[in-house]
């Protein structure tokens, strides 16, 4: 047999297995799939811009060409989240008769056959707890303010209180899902990320997308996942980047031992060379994404250490935040930074602080928790304000849902605990466009149901998106069959009263 002959059965051999079914739909299934794509994406994405995409419209990077529909009152949000279910009775929902009710059953007419948690269903009894705490008037409106919140009254006069918030979970990572992505469904994008998608970033040395949360002081606490700031559907560039108290605010940022700044970028570069022929020949745009999200944590290896020193702030600063501010990871501290990143062109900031969930000795841990969050809450909106930031900064302050006003567990004259509440609960926002000096919303002599003006968790969603310049119903990403929105498919409202 001649050298020819081998090299001809080589060829038929490779031209055998070219045809087989697996391997035409191996090479097929990337153009196919690419073709797919590229006919359901928002036209946007289908042309996505590439890792040095020039900052444009405005200064901003990225976002999607027809966006913002109207005119924003906001550029950028901070949102701090309480989670756990702060008690909204003992801290802005006041009602004098709950001293009078103080000890009763809960009527069933009130209770209205309502599902409740497993922690309280086998109670025999729901004795109506009154808050152990006094409420004063605060600011020009005279809106009652628990003695717990001495620092949030002296801002009353530039909150919006939503006293009639409400939601369907009563069980805490269904409703911080809901809360934060618009279903109780796992796996859709959050509220930062549809930003970052819709909007982009004003910088390209920070994402437009970042996430602190507060040390624990407790050993054990509830877990917050990942996929509360995730993308989901959407492209993973978009997704919530965490920054962490310490030395490496973000993991894996520093160069490791022995790698230097030029041989990191010349790695760099050859990584961006070979993916870009990997795109050419699948067309992923997960690709692009890679490119972008290596990019930005090289300059991140400049901006992020200049962004986490507080030496340059001043002493008044510092004064005003309290002193848990040059703590690194305290709430007090995240504030301060949350005011950095809003000055540096981060479009969303989520502060998340934990151990609301005060089942038991609620008077002892609300007191501990509000100590740790009411000064620099109050600081960070007047600091905002004091900079000429908070016109087009709108700051959100809430949790997930609230609390029963009946006790958990056994009713002391000290002591006591609340279950989960989602029928009410209370929330505020701050600039932005958002309505100043404003209280929304009522519910009954119980602080149990809704008597005025409803505010659902998406209807809050929605409005906020509209101080975004975002009309929320055209703001969709079809996944799955559907045009997906953050405000959930079942449909949702903008309050228009709670804007200015």
């Amino acid at each position: 047999m001649t050298m020819h002959d081998h090299t001809f059965d080589a060829a038929a051999e490779l031209a055998h297995q070219q045809m087989t079914r697996r391997y035409l739909l191996g090479r097929t299934a990337g153009c196919l799939g690419a073709a797919a794509f590229a006919a359901l994406a928002p036209r946007p994405l289908r042309a996505a811009g590439t890792a040095g995409e020039a900052i444009g419209r405005g200064g901003v990077s990225g976002g999607l060409p027809e966006l913002p529909h109207f005119r924003p009152t906001a550029k950028r949000i901070i949102y701090l989240f309480q989670s756990g279910g702060p008690s909204h009775i003992d801290m802005f929902d006041y009602h004098p008769r709950l001293r009078e009710l103080h000890g009763t059953e809960l009527p069933e007419s009130v209770r209205n056959g309502q599902r409740i948690t497993g922690m309280t269903s086998g109670q025999s009894n729901f004795p109506v707890v009154a808050p152990m705490f006094n409420f004063q008037r605060a600011g020009q409106m005279g809106t009652w303010v628990s003695d717990l919140l001495p620092h949030t009254a002296k801002i009353v006069d530039d909150l919006t209180i939503i006293k009639s918030m409400h939601t369907e979970a009563i069980n805490h990572d269904p409703a911080i899902t809901f809360i934060n992505t618009g279903t109780q469904q796992l796996g859709k994008p959050s509220m930062g990320a549809w930003l970052s998608y819709g909007l982009g970033c004003e910088t390209q040395n920070l994402p437009a997308y970042v996430v602190m949360i507060s040390k624990a002081d407790r050993a054990a606490m509830q877990p917050l996942f990942a996929r509360l700031w995730g993308s989901g559907f959407l492209p993973s560039n978009h997704q919530g980047v965490r920054f962490r108290a310490g030395k490496d605010a973000v993991l894996y940022l520093t160069n490791p031992p022995g790698v230097s700044a030029g041989r990191r970028r010349s790695m760099l570069d050859s990584l961006a060379a070979l993916n870009e022929i990997e795109f050419k020949r699948a067309h992923d745009p997960e690709i692009e994404t890679r490119i972008q999200q290596y990019e930005m944590a090289y300059r991140m290896q400049t901006s992020v250490p200049e962004l986490m020193d507080l030496s340059d702030e001043s002493e008044e600063t510092f004064k005003l935040y309290g002193e848990d501010a040059r703590k690194p990871g305290t709430f007090a501290a995240n504030c301060l930074l949350a005011r950095r990143m809003a000055e540096r062109g981060v479009r969303f900031i989520q502060l998340f602080h934990r151990d609301w969930d005060q089942h038991f000795h609620l008077p002892r841990d609300i007191r501990e928790q509000c100590a740790q969050t009411d000064q620099a809450s109050a600081a960070l909106v007047a600091d905002l304000k004091q900079r000429g930031m908070l016109a087009d900064t709108l700051v959100v302050w809430g949790g997930e849902f609230g609390r029963t006003i009946y006790s958990q567990g056994a009713l002391t004259p000290n002591d006591h605990g609340r279950d989960h509440h989602g029928r009410c609960f209370t929330a505020w926002m701050a600039g932005g466009g958002a309505k100043a000096g404003y209280e929304h919303g009522e519910t009954d002599d119980y602080c149990y149901n809704i008597v005025k003006d409803p505010v659902h968790i998406n209807d809050q969603n929605a409005t906020i998106l509209r101080a975004m310049g975002i009309d929320h119903e055209r703001f969709v990403f079809p996944y799955q069959g559907l045009d997906q929105r953050l405000t959930g498919v079942e449909g949702a409202r903008v309050e228009p009263r709670l804007l200015a």
